[in-house]
């Protein structure tokens, strides 16, 4: 019975850790395209790429549906949020690369501790398991975070200049749909695979405006909504665009000015925060998957259960609290 537990061991951490090195390599390579190229969508087109295969790829409609319901909804959403973080892994592959990382820790902390051992091991082993799985999805958490926040950024720095160029094109006689194109065609990413997929969804038999409006919430930047409402507005009751656009531009350099102090005056709020919301996890989780016993130990106190609820509840109100503070409106 020992060998056999073993041998399945074995050949489960061997399928876990081929999924975690396919999953580094892809993220890996990826990022290393990305550096390399200014604009993808145009490197995908010289590439030799028909226009409808680039269009497909990079907009991924059936990520952004959101009839969904239950774990279907979640699932959606998820998609959405990797979109908007500017991934090109499948959302199905970063999970699966998440829970072979999972399985990953947890086969080595099985075979690196007691837990191994059939005396007490099934819950300790469940213990571990929902350890690993706490500490993959956190780290894949954070790292979607940071790539959603730092595209969305690199996208409203673009802004400004995008509708610049699409001002002087406006003055110079162009259409609006011709003056976007141009500005896409100029830009770098992320801004310019974005104006690009909105002239891709108006050839394509989209109107403008909902074009706008997709590419407000395939970004999920404030910035892309003002865009998008304006030139709404300006269809609806008329006027100058490019005036439009030019105060508009002015508008979003002021934001993106006053975001800037915000953030530096509450950089040290902004960490302590996170450091008080992850910490927490992970130091519970790693001793959970390094020494299990520590927890289950404890399950038969009747105290234990009461406790531990009511610190989830502390922490929770914590957590809420600290969100509300470090994150303001401007």
């Amino acid at each position: 019975m020992l060998a056999l537990l073993a041998v399945l061991i074995y050949v489960m951490a061997f399928l876990a850790v081929m999924l975690a090195v396919h999953a580094t390599a892809s993220l890996v390579f990826s990022s290393s395209d990305q550096r390399d190229r200014v604009n993808r969508r145009l490197s995908m087109l010289a590439s030799g790429m028909d226009h409808q295969e680039v269009y497909a790829r990079l907009m991924r409609q059936a990520a952004t549906s959101r009839s969904g319901h239950g774990l279907l909804r979640y699932y959606q959403r998820f998609c959405v949020e990797c979109q908007q973080a500017g991934i090109e892994m499948a959302p199905r592959s970063i999970i699966l690369g998440a829970l072979g990382f999972a399985v990953f820790l947890w086969l080595l902390s099985l075979s690196l501790s007691r837990a191994a051992s059939l005396s007490g091991g099934f819950t300790n082993s469940v213990v571990t398991l929902i350890a690993a799985l706490v500490i993959s999805l956190t780290m894949t958490w954070l790292w979607i975070s940071r790539r959603r926040t730092r595209r969305t950024r690199m996208l409203e720095e673009q802004m400004p200049l995008a509708l610049d160029v699409v001002n002087r094109a406006l003055r110079a006689g162009h259409p609006v749909i011709s003056a976007v194109q141009l500005a896409g065609n100029e830009m770098g990413d992320p801004i310019g695979s974005e104006f690009g997929l909105i002239v891709d969804e108006t050839t394509y038999g989209s109107e403008f405006r909902e074009a706008l409006t997709n590419f407000a919430r395939r970004t999920g930047s404030q910035d892309a909504h003002f865009f998008a409402v304006s030139v709404g507005i300006q269809a609806d009751t008329g006027g100058n665009l490019a005036e439009i656009l030019e105060g508009l531009a002015a508008v979003i350099r002021g934001r993106a000015t006053l975001a800037k102090r915000v953030k530096a005056l509450s950089s040290e709020g902004r960490a302590s925060a996170l450091l008080l919301s992850v910490l927490p996890i992970l130091m519970i989780s790693g001793l959970m998957l390094i020494h299990a016993e520590f927890y289950t130990t404890k399950f038969s106190d009747p105290i234990f259960w009461p406790t531990a609820a009511g610190i989830g509840v502390l922490y929770l109100i914590g957590w809420v609290m600290i969100h509300r503070i470090i994150n303001f409106r401007y």
